[in-house]
């Protein structure tokens, strides 16, 4: 896992941060965190799971249909490509 120095933080900053850890019951490093990963994660975000389930219940895919692809299937390993 990265780690991540910030040189130079105010000690106003600091103290800000200090007290909204206090606020969240968690540490300053975690408050900084959950800061940094809120702004380059955004709630609004699409998620691929989700997106591929909207699509499912658009066009009224059941389980029974998710099974019977399942039967079909060719289950056998792929073979690699050969460049020749």
């Amino acid at each position: 896992m990265a780690a991540v120095t910030i040189r130079n933080l105010s000690d106003e900053t600091h103290r800000a941060l200090k007290a909204r850890a206090a606020q969240h019951n968690r540490s300053t490093e975690a408050e900084i965190r959950a800061i940094l990963e809120a702004a380059v994660l955004p709630e609004g975000r699409v998620r691929l799971g989700t997106a591929l389930s909207a699509i499912g219940r658009k066009y009224g895919i059941t389980k029974a249909d998710v099974e019977a692809l399942e039967q079909v299937r060719d289950t056998r390993p792929a073979e690699p490509l050969k460049f020749e």
